[in-house]
């Protein structure tokens, strides 16, 4: 189901360790917690810096639009109250690193992200 079965050797690991939403990871220094975010897949997170500001929305919010969701278990309409329930509420200032593309803002995606309306 990660889709690696694309390419010439599919790829499968079993985790040393599962997080959940609310977990604060403590690395190199970083007080880093896990925010559920379910829509690209069901298993979706991102990971919020709060005292540096920062947020790694990896496939889930992009600048200008969501991550796709045709992928196994991806569902749009969860992943768009993903964004509008769990990330529009961080403060606007908040800088968001996606996984593909550039960075943006919490203030901007809510004023210009139309695949969230």
């Amino acid at each position: 189901m990660n889709l690696s079965k694309r390419f010439k050797r599919p790829v499968s690991v079993v985790p040393d360790e599962t997080v959940v939403d609310g977990d604060v990871l403590e690395l190199a220094g970083f007080n880093i917690r896990v925010i559920e975010t379910p829509g690209h897949t069901s298993g979706s997170v991102c990971y919020e810096f709060e005292k540096e500001n920062v947020i790694f929305t990896g496939d889930t919010l992009f600048n200008g639009t969501i991550g796709r969701t045709d992928v196994p278990t991806g569902d749009w309409e969860t992943e768009c109250i993903s964004v509008k329930t769990r990330l529009f509420c961080l403060p606007e200032d908040m800088i968001c690193y996606p996984g593909h593309g550039t960075t943006t803002t919490i203030g901007r995606e809510k004023m210009y992200n139309t695949a969230v309306e």
